[in-house]
């Protein structure tokens, strides 16, 4: 069977269940075919999928067991419960993306199951299954799929770029590797940048405006995805590595332990339930915002370069709280 005799056969099955009368003539001229070749797609319907096919002058062309179903993806209705719950996490974390196109591919595979089943299925993950992402980006769809195409071909772009940590636009040319959403939310493009002279990640949706390059580029071929996205803590690049230590205290400990937070990481028990961390990083900027989540039930050991940036942190909060009241209690 031909592709595009297969997707006559997906027309015509999607035709005959629609309430409108059918016959080889409204069915030919639906597909644009003749007569004939909607009459042996009939029969092949008949012959090779054993479709409970019937023509009757009031009905038309319907099927006699409404459950029946064109067997041309042969999903269970486990694998298509998997693949809806896929679909929603997806949604979820990728925000609106591939919302359209993931619930179009869905629809579309579950028109091979019986109606009720699907139904049972949708209510099912609606009742029993949610996915919440938190706080959700502001994605340019358009810049996306131009960075999706990029990457595919290996083309160069130029793009203005804030950068919110210096409250500053520029001018970048960067070559694209890769696309990476980071904890769900925060979509990164990765690649080579032309100004810096390195590997940097770029939050996708502080790029103002994007545009392809007629210039191609290679792969520089000391760059690894995994072993890259594996050698940072967080999304942080750059910086020479270096080793850091933390105490965490056992009240906080047991969040630390469920964790691999970093490929090089080394955990020390300690007596009491503590726990102290040992991992080589690139860059201490991420670090000192995740030990500063934990409170009081973490500290810094080393290097001492960070246990500075933490006590900076904290002298400076310390003083926002004191004086950003005027004193009221």
């Amino acid at each position: 069977m031909s592709r595009l005799q297969l997707e006559r056969l997906l027309k015509i099955d999607a035709l005959i269940r629609r309430p409108q009368r059918q016959t080889a003539l409204t069915l030919a001229a639906e597909l644009e075919v003749s007569e004939r070749t909607i009459r042996d797609d009939l029969a092949f319907l008949r012959d090779r999928f054993h479709a409970p096919l019937k023509f009757t002058r009031n009905q038309g062309h319907h099927y006699t067991d409404a459950e029946w179903r064109l067997p041309t993806v042969p999903l269970t209705k486990g694998e298509l419960f998997a693949l809806t719950l896929g679909a929603r996490m997806l949604e979820a974390y990728a925000g609106s993306t591939y919302a359209v196109e993931l619930r179009s591919a869905v629809n579309r595979l579950a028109e091979r199951l019986p109606e009720q089943e699907w139904l049972d299925l949708q209510q099912l993950a609606d009742d029993r299954l949610i996915f919440r992402s938190g706080a959700e980006s502001n994605l340019d769809l358009e810049i996306w799929q131009q960075l999706e195409d990029a990457c595919r071909d290996s083309r160069q772009v130029w793009m203005r770029y804030y950068t919110a940590s210096r409250d500053d636009v520029s001018e970048r040319q960067l070559d694209p590797y890769l696309l990476h959403i980071y904890r769900g939310t925060n979509p990164y493009v990765i690649g080579w940048c032309h100004r810096r002279q390195g590997i940097r990640w770029f939050r996708v949706d502080r790029i103002q405006a994007l545009r392809l390059l007629e210039s191609h580029f290679e792969r520089r071929p000391d760059f690894n995805a995994r072993e890259h996205l594996e050698s940072i803590f967080q999304h942080e690049v750059g910086g020479t590595p270096v080793t850091v230590r933390i105490w965490f205290a056992a009240q906080v400990a047991p969040y630390v332990r469920e964790r691999r937070w970093h490929r090089s990481q080394v955990l020390q028990e300690h007596p009491d339930g503590a726990v102290t961390l040992q991992m080589t990083v690139g860059g201490l900027n991420d670090v000192k915002r995740w030990v500063l989540g934990y409170g009081q039930g973490a500290r810094v050991l080393a290097p001492p370069e960070l246990v500075m940036m933490v006590v900076k942190e904290v002298e400076r909060m310390n003083y926002n709280y004191s004086n950003s009241f005027g004193g009221e209690s």
